[in-house]
């Protein structure tokens, strides 16, 4: 581990006057080499004409403060739902205006929740998203990937497990075009057993294959395994725990990874990335992590 080369980051904002310069100084104020962003608000369709002065300056900082643009991550807005067919024409067209943003970002992947088919059977919204993927995919022939997110199973969601996923990636013309992001929120979750993860790795690769992972979701959880809940936790305050995590972010399967978090802030306040990536950075658990946080920022 001593010379693993970590990406790690978290999920950062994108304002309108700021934009992606904006996320790079966020990213960079937490101590991170990588980091996510929506190119807008992820519940609604509103969205800023991209300044590509403001993306040439970004980019400039990001090679400044050795942030690889290769490792940056975009996720999509919850509002596209391509398992849901009554939807399917809004989720695709909007999903190519969010590839598209991506491309002119310059950057190489967007995570997308492959959708919930609310009543409509987990074969038919499969079938929905499978549509959806090939008419986008038809029509944008740009360079950036979509990596489907690993889901808790909640509610009507759709990949929960690997072989649902696996099902959409079979059934897309374009499978090159696609890849996984794996959560491990949602796999603990979803009844995936993190303890002995390399089994897990194991499954996943001789499903799907390790070659598809392109990012990780960090993120402990406040559920029992099975829950199908979906809840964030704080790194190490979970049911998953500290040490656990910590094997799967150094695992050396996935050392050019970029492992991202999603952890909740602090009373709702307090954004616990900086001193979460250092704790990570040092693979050692704070018991106090959250009283230092909150004195961090008070």
């Amino acid at each position: 581990m001593e010379n693993y080369k970590l990406w790690i980051g978290s999920h950062v904002s994108f304002n309108k006057s700021e934009q992606l310069v904006a996320s790079v100084k966020e990213a960079i104020s937490y101590g991170a080499n990588t980091f996510m962003f929506y190119t807008g608000a992820p519940q609604n369709t509103v969205r800023t004409e991209i300044d590509d002065f403001k993306t040439i300056e970004a980019m400039k900082l990001m090679k400044k403060n050795g942030i690889d643009i290769s490792k940056v991550i975009v996720h999509a807005p919850y509002i596209i739902n391509l398992a849901n067919r009554k939807n399917l024409d809004f989720g695709t067209s909007f999903l190519i205006q969010e590839l598209e943003r991506c491309e002119q970002l310059g950057m190489r992947y967007l995570v997308l929740h492959p959708g919930s088919h609310v009543g409509l059977g987990i074969d038919e919204g499969i079938h929905s998203i499978i549509d959806g993927l090939n008419k986008v995919l038809k029509s944008y022939h740009g360079n950036t990937k979509i990596l489907l997110e690993t889901m808790a199973g909640k509610g009507s969601e759709i990949g929960s497990s690997f072989l649902e996923l696996k099902k959409i990636i079979d059934g897309v013309t374009y499978s090159n075009r696609l890849g996984i992001c794996l959560d491990t929120c949602h796999l603990n979750d979803a009844g995936y057993d993190l303890s002995n993860f390399n089994q897990v790795l194991d499954e996943f690769d001789q499903v799907i294959g390790l070659d598809k992972i392109g990012c990780i979701h960090i993120n402990d959880s406040k559920n029992e395994k099975a829950s199908h809940k979906d809840r964030h936790e704080n790194i190490g305050f979970g049911t998953i725990g500290f040490e656990k995590l910590i094997n799967i972010i150094y695992h050396p399967k996935l050392e050019n990874i970029p492992k991202i978090l999603e952890t909740p802030y602090i009373n709702g306040d307090y954004p616990p990335y900086k001193q979460e990536i250092e704790m990570i950075r040092n693979q050692k658990f704070e018991e106090n992590l959250i009283d230092k946080i909150i004195s961090f920022y008070s």
